[in-house]
């Protein structure tokens, strides 16, 4: 029993464990890591002072997204996918794109959100070590077709 009084799998209690992936001073140094965390493939981000983790494919059509560079839009910070140049936040995941008004000729080109594509995970720093928890949010992502079934480049330990 969990302590708000409800049963948890343990199988699924462990898929979100935490897991460690490395040194700090490593991270920041190389700016970017990847991992895998219970079977999943991630890429860790150093940007600006704060780590930021997500699925490693793209959502868009599976691009590696630790080769793309990180780039600012709209003031938000993005990993540019290397293979078709998607704009992914490195805060919430959501897609990027510019949008204009084509009946209107003095519009300016606006950024605009396609939603959470990108599944994004927890990143915990403790006492020089980072550690990944797996998001466990219950809605479906455009990046977890890449991250797991025949895509996942990891194989199963089962």
């Amino acid at each position: 029993m969990d302590p708000d009084g409800s049963e948890q799998d343990p199988e699924m209690k462990e898929q979100y464990a935490s897991v460690y992936v490395g040194r700090e001073e490593d991270v920041k140094r190389s700016e970017r890591i990847t991992a895998v965390v219970h079977d999943r493939e991630v890429v860790i981000f150093y940007h600006k002072g704060e780590f930021h983790a997500m699925d490693i494919r793209c959502y868009h059509s599976g691009g590696p997204l630790h080769l793309g560079e990180i780039e600012e839009f709209d003031g938000r910070a993005c990993i540019v996918c290397p293979w078709h140049k998607y704009k992914i936040t490195l805060e919430t995941g959501e897609g990027l794109y510019q949008s204009i008004d084509p009946k209107d000729p003095s519009a300016k080109p606006m950024w605009c959100s396609k939603g959470i594509k990108q599944r994004i995970h927890t990143v915990t720093v403790d006492n020089g070590n980072i550690y990944v928890t797996l998001s466990n949010k219950p809605f479906k992502c455009d990046s977890d077709y890449y991250a797991t079934g025949i895509f996942k480049v990891i194989p199963s330990s089962f």
